[in-house]
C-alpha cells in the first residue's frame, strides 16, 4: 500500500504545465516591480515631495526587504511548504502594492514598497521549489521548465521598464503598483488547484539571524543616502554606519553559532562559491545604478516624458534579453564561464565610461543608446555565467542555498551600489534641479562611479575565479535569473 502511495504521489501532475504558467509569472513580477518605477520616478517625487537624495529609496525599500529575507524565505518554504509560503507572498505583495499606490506621502510610499519587496522574498525561493516538486520527475520536462522559467526574467525587466512608461504616461504612477493586484488575486485563486502540497518539516526560524541581516544592510544603506545632506565626517553618518557594521557582524556570529543556521557559513568554503558570489555583488553594485540614473538623465535633462523615457530604454532590454537567453550560454560552451564573466564586465564597465560623456545638450542616438546597448551586452554576458558558477559550486543538496545566497548578494550589491552613486551624483551636483549642467555632472559622476564598480568586478572574476572543466549547462544556467 505505502509504494503505491508512493507513485502516486510522484506521478506527474497533469496540471504541471499550467503551474509552470503561474511560477513563470511570478518570476516575470518579482523582477517587473524591480524596473517598473523607474520611469516614474520624477512623477513620484514631484507628487509625495523626496529630495533629490532620498528618491533611490522607492527602489532601495523594495531590494533591501527583497534581498534581506530570502534566505528567510527559502527556509519558511521548507519548513512551512511551498505552496502554503507562495500564497502568502502574493498577498504580502498585493498589500504593499495597494499600500504604495495609495501613498500621500513619502513615508507610506516607502513603507508600501518594502511590503512588496517581503512578499517578492516569500514568492521567488517558494516558486522554484515548486517546479522542482512539479518536474523533478523528468530530467527532460525539467530542463525545459527550468529555460521557461528563466525566461520570464529578462522578460520582466524589459517589460517593466516599458510598461512603466505607458502607464506613467496615460494613466497614473499609482497604476505601476495597482498592475500587481488583478495579477495577485488570479495566482491566489490558482494556487490551490495547480500547486502541489507538501508536508511540513520541523525545524526552528533563525528569527535573529533574519532581524540583524536585515537591519544591518537597510542601516548601511540608509547612511550612505544620508551621508551627503548629513556629512560624510558627521556624527550620524559614522553611527549608523557603525550600528549596520555591528549588525552584520552579530548576523556572521549567529550564523557560526547555530545548529540550524539561515546561512551555513562553510559553504562558502566551497570553491568559485565566494568568488562567484562577490562578483554577483560588484554586478548589481555597477548596473542598477546605471539603469537609475540614465532614466534619471532621459527625463531631467534630455525632457523626454515618461512614455518616450521607457521606450528609449527598449533597445537596451531587449538585447539584455536576447544576450541572457541566446548569446551568453553560447559563449560560456566556447569560452568557459570565467572567459565569460570577464569580457562581459569589461563591455559593461566600457559601456558606462562611455555613458560618463554625457552632456546638457546631448541627444539619445549620441549620448544613450550606442554606450547603453554596448552596456546591456556586458551585463547579459557577464551575469549568466557568474550566476550559473555559483549555484553549480555547490554540493547538489546545497544547491537551494546556493541560489539564496547569489540572489541576495546580486540584490545587495544593488542597494549598497546604488546607495553609494546616490551620495557620489548629489555630491556632484545632481541635486540641483532646472540646473542641466549641474544634474549632468552629477549623473556622469554616478556613471564614473558605477564603471569602477564593474572594473573591480573585472579584477575580482579575473583572479579569484576558477577555471572549470566543464561549464554549467545553458539551461540551468539560464533558469536561475532573478
Amino acid at each position: 500500500m505505502r509504494r503505491v502511495l508512493e507513485e502516486l504521489m510522484s506521478a506527474p501532475s497533469p496540471r504541471r504545465w499550467a503551474a509552470l504558467a503561474l511560477i513563470a509569472t511570478a518570476q516575470f513580477i518579482v523582477i517587473m516591480d524591480t524596473s517598473i518605477i523607474g520611469v516614474a520616478l520624477p512623477r513620484i517625487q514631484q507628487d509625495l515631495g523626496f529630495s533629490q537624495e532620498n528618491l533611490s529609496w522607492v527602489f532601495n525599500a523594495y531590494v533591501v526587504a527583497f534581498g534581506g529575507l530570502l534566505l528567510l524565505g527559502g527556509r519558511l518554504s521548507d519548513l512551512f511548504g511551498a505552496r502554503r509560503l507562495f500564497s502568502t507572498g502574493w498577498l504580502i505583495l498585493l498589500a504593499g502594492s495597494l499600500l504604495a499606490g495609495i501613498a500621500p506621502e513619502v513615508w507610506v510610499e516607502l513603507t508600501g514598497r518594502a511590503v512588496q519587496g517581503v512578499g517578492a522574498a516569500l514568492i521567488a525561493p517558494s516558486a522554484l521549489t515548486l517546479l522542482m516538486m512539479l518536474f523533478g520527475h523528468d530530467p527532460k520536462e525539467l530542463t525545459k521548465a527550468l529555460a521557461l522559467y528563466g525566461a520570464a526574467a529578462p522578460a520582466g525587466g524589459t517589460a517593466g521598464v516599458f510598461l512603466g512608461g505607458v502607464i506613467t504616461e496615460y494613466l497614473s504612477w499609482p497604476w505601476v503598483f495597482y498592475i500587481n493586484i488583478p495579477i495577485a488575486l488570479i495566482a491566489l485563486l490558482a494556487t490551490g488547484p495547480l500547486m502541489p502540497a507538501a508536508q511540513p518539516r520541523r525545524g526552528s526560524i533563525d528569527v535573529l539571524g533574519t532581524v540583524t541581516v536585515t537591519l544591518g544592510l537597510g542601516a548601511a544603506v540608509y547612511a550612505i543616502v544620508r551621508a551627503p545632506e548629513a556629512g560624510w565626517g558627521s556624527a550620524e553618518t559614522w553611527i549608523v554606519l557603525a550600528v549596520a557594521a555591528a549588525l552584520l557582524a552579530a548576523f556572521v556570529a549567529i550564523q557560526a553559532r547555530r545548529r540550524e543556521p539561515l546561512m551555513r557559513l562553510s559553504i562558502f568554503r566551497t570553491p568559485n562559491l565566494a568568488a562567484a558570489n562577490l562578483t554577483q555583488l560588484l554586478l548589481g553594485g555597477a548596473w542598477i545604478p546605471m539603469w537609475f540614473f540614465l532614466n534619471l538623465y532621459l527625463q531631467q535633462v534630455l525632457g523626454y516624458s515618461a512614455f518616450p523615457s521607457g521606450a528609449a530604454l527598449l533597445p537596451m532590454t531587449v538585447l539584455i534579453m536576447i544576450g541572457m537567453i541566446v548569446l551568453a550560454p553560447r559563449a560560456i560552451n566556447r569560452i568557459g564561464p570565467k572567459a565569460t564573466t570577464v569580457t562581459g564586465l569589461v563591455l559593461l564597465t566600457a559601456g558606462m565610461a562611455w555613458l560618463s560623456l554625457i552632456s546638457p545638450d546631448g541627444s539619445f542616438a549620441a549620448d544613450v543608446l550606442p554606450a547603453s546597448l554596448v552596456a546591456a551586452l556586458g551585463m547579459s554576458l557577464a551575469f549568466i555565467p557568474s550566476l550559473g558558477t555559483a549555484i553549480s559550486s555547490a554540493r547538489p543538496e546545497e544547491g537551494g542555498l546556493a541560489s539564496g545566497i547569489v540572489n541576495t548578494s546580486y540584490q545587495v550589491g544593488s542597494a549598497l551600489g546604488l546607495a553609494a552613486m546616490t551620495a557620489v551624483a548629489a555630491a556632484n551636483g545632481s541635486g540641483r534641479l532646472g540646473d542641466l549642467p549641474a544634474l549632468t555632472s552629477g549623473f556622469s559622476a554616478a556613471f564614473i562611479g558605477a564603471a569602477a564598480i564593474a572594473l573591480a568586478g573585472v579584477l575580482v572574476a579575473a583572479t579569484t575565479l576558477r577555471t572549470r572543466a566543464t561549464a554549467p549547462a545553458a539551461d540551468e544556467v539560464a533558469s536561475s535569473r532573478g
